[in-house]
């Protein structure tokens, strides 16, 4: 009897895992957001410092474009940054 009772205790414990997990599971629009969101915050800085950096490099006479690559590159470590802070924080 006792293995009987061992293995309907276990199928009961794997298929409250599994309802749990349904449950759990984020829809497609979720989904869809959380990298939208994701693009987001890596893209945004990025833009932003190519913009500035250019602003920047149309003050000083002759071309140059030292401001722009330097956003630029800035705008990269903050938006990779914020994709690696934002996945951190909603991992399970």
């Amino acid at each position: 009897m006792k293995p009987d009772t061992d293995l309907e205790r276990r199928l009961r414990e794997q298929s409250e895992r599994k309802r749990r997990a349904e449950r759990e599971r984020r829809s497609l629009l979720a989904q869809t957001t959380y990298l939208g969101s994701l693009g987001l915050v890596f893209v945004l800085p990025l833009v932003g410092g190519a913009y500035l950096g250019r602003w920047l490099d149309t003050l000083a006479p002759g071309y140059s474009v030292r401001w722009t690559v330097g956003f630029l590159l800035l705008g990269l470590v903050v938006g990779g940054m914020n994709v690696y802070l934002l996945m951190r924080r909603d991992a399970p």
